[in-house]
């Protein structure tokens, strides 16, 4: 593949990563995971006492000598990361206490934004064998967008409403890769010792895409991100220099079937909602002049106005301006605090008629 050609969706590519990134156009992905490998500075200590592999890299992992080889490998791959990324785009990076802090400086010395940095607990963690530490029982994920100016996306109300419509918090509690999840080969054995949950991906890519947009992962691995970016209807781009993960990661994709465009959809937010004035829907006949709001327990009541203002004792504006008096609160979300007083005496929700006239447009 050469300099200037299209980028190439939905494709694994088998080679280093610095040198594919190189290849890949400007400004041409909307979203970066990367876990890069950790630089462990204690050669062993993640393992069991019989030196099997657990949910950590082995020392084979470790190929570089110092930190200054590592930074400047970090910084590479990071750089390269930065020019494939639009400018409204956000890279997530994920690491252990051997190189996170390390990744943080790195970013911020690229002109990276940091947004969050969002802690992975696992459910489930790898006992301490040694009990020379506390038990290592999360990965710190660092989301960043491409700058301080970036306009960059944040899919809210998704995920308000994926944590039971309560604001999602940057602690996720999510199990290790365990079970039919974890790839094996045909001994058994785990395919790769670092494969991460679908969950976390799942979060992830929901949070900051939306389908069609483009997510690379520039160290694939066993295809965590691929797979579950096909499944939520985005494009993908995956870089490993390893043929046998690469070719494992293949065959995961491929099994999985991708979810139709209106499942994928995010939930909207009321930012992207379109704004309507309380007015268009006196003009439009839904709510007619004359006829009266109340709040949800009936305590105030109001008279619409022709030209789509409303009067509540001596109060008169805006549906917020009078909620907010009548409250005498400093704001209000009046189409959220009043509600329309029906023929029939019930109360139906002024956002409601909102919604209806938006989605006529």
């Amino acid at each position: 593949m050469g300099a200037g050609l299209d980028l190439p969706l939905d494709k694994v590519l088998v080679g280093d990563c610095i040198e594919t990134l190189r290849a890949l156009p400007p400004a041409s992905v909307h979203a970066v995971f990367a876990d890069p490998p950790y630089n462990l500075q204690l050669r062993g200590e993640l393992h069991r006492p019989d030196h099997s592999k657990v949910d950590a890299v082995d020392d084979e992992w470790d190929r570089f000598a110092d930190f200054a080889t590592y930074d400047a490998f970090t910084r590479e791959w990071l750089g390269e990361c930065r020019r494939v990324l639009r400018k409204d785009g956000t890279l997530w990076v994920i690491g252990s206490y051997h190189n996170v802090f390390r990744l943080g400086t790195a970013l911020q010395d690229l002109g990276f934004w940091i947004l969050n940095d969002v802690i992975w607990r696992k459910a489930n963690p790898m006992p301490n064998f040694r009990g020379r530490r506390f038990t290592n029982a999360h990965e710190t994920l660092i989301w960043a967008a491409h700058g301080e100016a970036s306009k960059y996306r944040f899919n809210y109300a998704a995920m308000k409403q994926l944590n039971d419509d309560v604001q999602m918090r940057s602690d996720w509690h999510i199990p290790l890769c365990t079970g039919n999840e974890r790839l094996r080969d045909e001994a058994g054995n785990k395919v790769h010792p670092t494969q991460k949950p679908e969950a976390l991906l799942h979060r992830v890519i929901l949070s900051c895409t939306k389908p069609g947009d483009v997510v690379l992962d520039p160290f694939l691995g066993s295809g965590t991100t691929a797979a579950v970016a096909k499944r939520l209807g985005r494009r993908f781009l995956g870089i490993e220099r390893d043929p046998t993960y690469a070719a494992a990661a293949l065959a995961r994709i491929a099994a999985v079937e991708a979810l139709s465009d209106e499942m994928t959809a995010p939930t909207p937010s009321r930012r992207e909602q379109p704004r309507i004035p309380f007015g268009t829907l006196v003009e439009r006949g839904l709510v007619a002049p004359g006829e009266a709001l109340a709040d949800r327990h009936r305590r105030w009541t109001a008279t619409v106005l022709p030209d789509g203002s409303v009067i509540c004792g001596k109060a008169r504006g805006s549906i917020h301006a009078v909620g907010a008096a009548v409250q005498e609160a400093p704001s209000c979300n009046g189409w959220t605090f009043w509600h329309l007083v029906q023929r029939d005496g019930t109360l139906k929700l002024l956002d409601a008629f909102r919604q209806e006239l938006g989605a006529e447009r």
